[in-house]
């Protein structure tokens, strides 16, 4: 018992402690990387910084974007140096198993450990399931996840699992599903990404609610195209989200987040505008 609880306590403290006081108590924003996938990994948190964005969240091989592949190849001390010199800490580490990254967070736990591990978003697992079958195939995705789970304590990460249409996580009863069987909400937790709720017509605050403590990450994502899926540029209040938040005493990071390729200039700016539409609403 010993051992497990010393293992435990150098895991990602609960309530998304970036910081002290206040500031520990309610969600920080991080930029996602992908926005920016043109831009090298330097430049990224140039701009970033450059933002007013104090936390990144690094995404690995995804389309165009190569940055934590980028940050591992300057290995941990350098990657740490690059993010003292522009004042960033990495609110997520995004390890999608893609065409660019078949190893998804096992590929990268070593790096990540080094760095002094935090939450690490990873897909859940796609094929749509009836609510007949929804409980046997959470508890099968849950064992399929053991071998991360073992990963995630060793490194000092949460795995925040997101959700996605045509995906197991998905509906707002998988939502619950997932909160009730999962084996280890120590260290494995939920990544809300509002989009696909908002495209089955279920309501935000209730999905929030359905992921309660075990809430790891979140995305200021309405549905949309273009920048209308960016805060303060689509017509979501945000507000109602961000009080649920609160309700839950929500304490992690969130990007405010769209997919999309735009120029820099034009990205920054969107970008901007949905930074500014934001931080008046926290809490």
């Amino acid at each position: 018992a010993g051992g497990a609880f010393a293992a435990l306590s150098l895991l990602p403290a609960r309530g998304g402690e970036p910081g002290g006081g206040a500031a520990a108590r309610q969600p920080r924003q991080a930029l996602s990387s992908v926005m920016f996938a043109e831009l090298p990994l330097k430049d990224f948190c140039a701009e970033a910084a450059k933002l007013a964005f104090k936390g990144i969240d690094l995404w690995s091989p995804y389309g165009e974007c190569r940055h934590l592949a980028e940050a591992e190849e300057l290995g941990a001390e350098g990657f740490k140096k690059l993010l003292k010199t522009h004042g960033l800490e990495v609110g997520a580490w995004t390890t999608y198993r893609t065409k660019g990254n078949q190893q998804g967070f096992p590929g990268f736990a070593e790096f990540i450990g080094a760095c002094g591990g935090g939450v690490v978003v990873r897909e859940s697992k796609y094929g749509k399931v009836g609510e007949e079958g929804l409980e046997a195939a959470m508890a099968t995705f849950f064992e399929e996840l053991k071998h991360e789970i073992e990963l995630a304590r060793k490194h000092k990460v949460r795995l925040a699992i997101e959700n996605h249409s045509g995906a197991i996580l998905d509906t707002l009863e998988s939502f619950r599903m997932f909160t009730k069987l999962n084996p280890d909400p120590e260290v494995v937790g939920i990544a809300l990404a509002p989009y696909h709720p908002q495209a089955r017509k279920v309501p935000v605050e209730e999905t929030i609610r359905a992921c309660g403590n075990q809430l790891l990450f979140f995305y200021a994502w309405q549905k949309g195209r273009g920048t209308a899926q960016l805060p303060g540029h689509g017509p979501t209040d945000f507000k109602p989200w961000l009080q649920t938040l609160a309700e839950q005493k929500y304490a992690f990071w969130m990007t405010p987040f769209m997919h999309g390729e735009l120029p820099v200039d034009e990205m920054a700016a969107a970008v901007t505008k949905a930074w500014k539409h934001l931080e008046p609403m926290r809490f």
